[in-house]
């Protein structure tokens, strides 16, 4: 069953490796979390890397926790270091990036699609779900709306 709004963030243990540094629960705590789901060969989510980096630039700065997940969909996709080159150079991710061969994290998440995006609010529930690589103005909107919400509980 897929996560309903206001579920809880799951965990993020479980990754085979991370590139990038492993976010401690200290790190998150506090901050609205978006999550973004990829995979190697999935060219959506190769088509909208550069406008995900610049919503992560926009909003890093007003407290906001990006963390990427790299969600195999072959036997092919589990090659850590194939994953690792993808996310610096294709996919320029700076944020810290799960690279989930047992699909952990993604089990967790009950994820389904690539591209995925989940935002999380300060206390961490969900308040967004999106798939795919259109409507990308629709998450910035749901980050607006979670930084406002934020500002409103204070």
């Amino acid at each position: 069953m897929p996560m309903r709004m206001r579920s809880p963030l799951p965990s993020l243990e479980g990754a085979t490796a991370w590139v990038n540094g492993e976010p401690s629960v200290e790190e998150l705590a506090g901050r609205p979390v978006v999550v973004f789901f990829w995979s190697i060969s999935c060219y959506l989510c190769h088509d909208v890397a550069e406008r995900v980096a610049a919503l992560r630039e926009t909003f890093v700065s007003r407290g906001v926790a990006f963390v990427a997940v790299h969600q195999p969909r072959s036997p092919e996709e589990l090659d850590v270091d194939a994953v690792r080159h993808d996310a610096a150079e294709n996919m320029h991710l700076t944020q810290p990036c799960a690279i989930d061969n047992e699909h952990a994290i993604v089990g967790g998440f009950q994820n389904a699609f690539v591209p995925a995006f989940y935002v999380f609010n300060r206390s961490h529930e969900l308040r967004h779900f999106q798939a795919g690589g259109a409507g990308l103005e629709r998450i910035e909107a749901a980050i607006e709306r979670v930084l406002v919400e934020e500002q409103r509980d204070v």
